[in-house]
């Protein structure tokens, strides 16, 4: 019988000491707003099915739509659908091989995203609002 091996391994399991580096943080929020968007089309096509249904399901959409809490709600499905979109965008060109695929054009790339994301989720507050 052969022996067993105890492995002395660090274990780290203070969650405040990790640091993710941007690449994985826009990796996990393109994930994130990918679920996000799945379950989003569902309230989105509530929403156009009620305000396409009649004249007075229109009027109802157009009720629900005047909440605030409602408006957030969409202006967030709308935020991150941008996010998804544009960090989609980013993993293509890296695929297509228009982006280096390195840590540190990684890491300016989502940067970069991150602030296209800013300018989208502005531009949809003003959409929504």
């Amino acid at each position: 019988m052969g022996k067993t091996v105890k492995k002395q391994r660090p274990v780290n399991l203070d969650l405040q000491t990790i640091r993710f580096p941007v690449t994985a943080i826009a990796s996990i929020l393109h994930r994130v707003t990918g679920v996000i968007t799945f379950i989003a089309i569902g309230i989105l096509l509530w929403l156009l099915g009620l305000s396409l249904s009649s004249p007075e399901g229109f009027v109802q959409a157009a009720a629900v739509m005047d909440s605030f809490i409602v408006k957030f709600i969409v202006w967030g499905i709308l935020t991150a659908l941008a996010y998804h979109i544009v960090v989609g965008v980013r993993h293509l060109l890296m695929d297509f091989g228009y982006l280096e695929e390195n840590f540190v054009a990684g890491s300016r790339s989502a940067n970069i995203s991150f602030v296209i994301t800013v300018v989208l989720a502005v531009l949809a507050g003003v959409l929504v609002w």
